[in-house]
C-alpha cells in the first residue's frame, strides 16, 4: 500500500506535493478545510494520472471532527503509508499589536493540527510497522522573523515535535522528518518585497516543486535511514 495523506492540499505547496507524488505513483488522500471545489478539481487531475485519489474535508483545529473523520477513513480504507502535514496558516503583525485570536488560530492550526491529525494515526502506523511522516515547518521556525512571533512559535514547535516523535517511532520503521522552506513562490508570498528576495543568496524564490521533490524523497525507500531531521529548502537564506 502506498497511500499518502496530504493536509492542506488545495493550493500552493500542498498542491505541488500532490501532483509530484501522483506522478511518482502514490495514491493520495487530499485534505482541505476550505476550498472543496478547488480540491475536487485537483482530485480529477490526480486521477487522470492513473492513481487513486479521494478527498477529506475537516478543520484541523477541531480535534473531535479531525479524529472522527480520520478514524472513519482508515477503518474503511486502511492506514496510510505516508502522512504529509502541510496545512497551516499565517496571521502576521508586530507582537504588540497581536490580538488573542491571531495567536490562538495560528498555534491551534499549525501546532495543534500536528497533534489532532497524528493522534488517531500513530497506533495504526505502529501496528503496521512502517511509515513516513513529513512535517512542513519553516525558516521562520528555525530563525524567527519580525511580525511572525505566532507563526515562528508554531513552526519551531513543529521542529521539536518532529524530533521527539522520531525517537519514539524509529524502532518501528517509521521515519519523521521536517522540511523548512524559505521564500517559496506561492500565493502566500505574492507580496514579498523585492529587497527581501535580494537577500537570498540564490537571488530568487524557491518553487513549490522543489519542496515537493524533497517530500517525495523523504517518502521513498531511499530515505529509510533518515529520521528526526530538519531539512531547509531556502536558497541559502537565514533571516
Amino acid at each position: 500500500m502506498n497511500d499518502v495523506l496530504i493536509t492542506g492540499a488545495s493550493r500552493g505547496i500542498g498542491k505541488a506535493i500532490a501532483i509530484y507524488l501522483a506522478d511518482n505513483g502514490y495514491n493520495l488522500i487530499l485534505h482541505c478545510s476550505k476550498n472543496p471545489e478547488r480540491l475536487e478539481e485537483l482530485k480529477s487531475e490526480i486521477i487522470s494520472k492513473g492513481v487513486n485519489c479521494r478527498t477529506l474535508a475537516f478543520d484541523i483545529k477541531n480535534r473531535e471532527e479531525t479524529q472522527k473523520i480520520l478514524n472513519e477513513d482508515i477503518e474503511k480504507n486502511g492506514i496510510y503509508y505516508g502522512i504529509v502535514l502541510n496545512a497551516g496558516i499565517a496571521k502576521d503583525t508586530p507582537f504588540p499589536a497581536m490580538e488573542d485570536d491571531m495567536w490562538d488560530d495560528v498555534l491551534n492550526t499549525n501546532l495543534g493540527g500536528f497533534y489532532n491529525v497524528l493522534r488517531p494515526l500513530i497506533m495504526p502506523l505502529i501496528q503496521n510497522k512502517k511509515g513516513r511522516i513529513v512535517v512542513m515547518s519553516s525558516i521562520s521556525g528555525q530563525c524567527g522573523n519580525r511580525g511572525q512571533v505566532n507563526y515562528s512559535a508554531s513552526k519551531a514547535g513543529l521542529i521539536g515535535a518532529t524530533k521527539a516523535l522520531s525517537l519514539e517511532l524509529a524502532k518501528r520503521n517509521i521515519t519523521v522528518n521536517a522540511i523548512a522552506p524559505g521564500i517559496i513562490d506561492t500565493e502566500m508570498t505574492e507580496e514579498i518585497p523585492a529587497e527581501i528576495i535580494k537577500q537570498v543568496p540564490m537571488k530568487r524564490m524557491g518553487t513549490a516543486k522543489e519542496v515537493a521533490s524533497l517530500v517525495n524523497y523523504l517518502l521513498s525507500k531511499d530515505s529509510s535511514y533518515i529520521t528526526g531531521q530538519v531539512i531547509a529548502v531556502n536558497g541559502g537564506l537565514y533571516l
